[in-house]
């Protein structure tokens, strides 16, 4: 049956976020148009007239994550799994995200695992945890903490695992120029960390499908 857990408290990077003063949609179109003429081109001309407000609403969805507790996806839980205590890996999940030194797009894909300790999370709230923290400006050494330590949080799991790979266009398409290369970071909490042979068995279960697959 589904189990209501108590939500960790707030942290307070999340309490300081809460306190800022966003800004009106006029004011951040009006932002738009100053860095349109920083640029050097004419915000009035007909090809750019929408474009502030194309731009705000694209920042909307491409930072809908603040908006987001990925606590709260995880509250809802489920105990009758029938003992069930193996591995629950989800791989592939998409990734897209912005980092926070250029604003520059972070593409490519997550692989999670966790030891269930008697209740489970339906698969797409894992999904929806990585969108809810990919969703914000990120680095992706962060990125991958936050979504471990939710878990382990929430789910108190005898294990959690977390792997991202993923490609940074503030190195492929700026600064050295990059192609091809990917970023892998992993964190490895409870049983994952502390027995070789489940951390390896994860590992094998997601070998067949590395490399990021962003593009680059």
């Amino acid at each position: 049956m589904p189990v209501n857990i108590h939500l960790p408290a707030a942290r307070p990077e999340d309490e300081k976020a809460s306190t800022l003063q966003r800004p009106t949609q006029e004011q951040a179109e009006d932002a738009i148009r100053t860095l349109l003429l920083w640029a050097g081109d004419d915000p009035n001309r007909e090809g750019l007239l929408d474009t502030p407000k194309r731009v705000a609403k694209a920042y909307r969805e491409w930072f809908c994550g603040y908006e987001e507790d990925p606590v709260e996806l995880l509250a809802r839980s489920f105990e009758e799994v029938e003992g069930y205590d193996e591995m629950v890996l989800l791989r592939d999940i998409r990734v897209e995200s912005m980092c926070e030194h250029h604003m520059c797009p972070i593409i490519g894909k997550a692989h999670i695992a966790y030891l269930p300790n008697g209740r489970v999370v339906g698969i797409s709230k894992l999904a929806r945890v990585v969108e809810a923290f990919g969703k914000r400006l990120q680095i992706q050494e962060k990125l991958t903490a936050q979504v471990a330590n939710v878990i382990n949080d929430v789910l108190k799991p005898k294990g959690v695992a977390v792997v991202f790979e993923a490609v940074h266009q503030c190195m492929t398409t700026r600064g050295v120029h990059k192609t091809g290369v990917s970023m892998v970071t992993s964190r490895m909490l409870g049983a994952f960390r502390d027995d070789a042979s489940t951390r390896r068995e994860f590992l094998s279960m997601i070998q067949g499908s590395r490399g990021a697959g962003g593009e680059g």
